[in-house]
């Protein structure tokens, strides 16, 4: 098993709505404002509207649950959610408030996306299987997403 990379993508990020703590962790919403993603097979933007992360952290952690609608350069749409987790730190908690970014690899942040879409040119994601590894920017999270690969 290998790890092929398949492309990269940068959200941008509203301020975060704060719902306060609830009965599975403290609970927030951080909407999409757009965005792009871009690799040797797919390239477009991250569609504005629905699109959000509904975070919830407990236990030193960040609960990730992540829907998006992603548009190729040609049309196609394609639904993509995750789950994952992202460590907390002070770093990490830090970039969430604005004051600061964080690298790949600084802080265990790791996604597990899934795509979705009747196109029949892109039909070939609806079977993968993803990781991707996070950072968080000014405004914004990256990601590095790879397909798990059986050569």
């Amino acid at each position: 098993m290998k790890l092929e990379p398949l492309f990269d993508y940068h959200a941008n990020l509203a301020a975060a709505l704060d719902v306060g703590a609830g009965p599975y962790g403290h609970r927030l919403i951080v909407e999409v404002a757009g965005g792009a993603f871009e690799g040797p097979r797919l390239k477009g933007r991250i569609r504005e509207g629905g699109c959000a992360d509904w975070l919830t952290m407990a236990d030193d952690y960040g609960h990730l649950d992540v829907r998006a609608t992603f548009e190729t350069d040609d049309g196609a749409l394609i639904y993509v959610e995750y789950h994952g987790h992202v460590e907390l730190t002070d770093a990490v908690r830090a970039a969430l408030a604005g004051e600061g970014e964080t690298d790949f690899g600084e802080a265990y942040f790791v996604t597990s996306p899934r795509m979705q879409t009747g196109d029949p040119r892109y039909r070939w994601v609806n079977n993968l299987i993803c990781v991707a590894q996070g950072r968080l920017r000014s405004g914004r999270v990256e990601y590095r997403v790879f397909r798990v690969s059986n050569d």
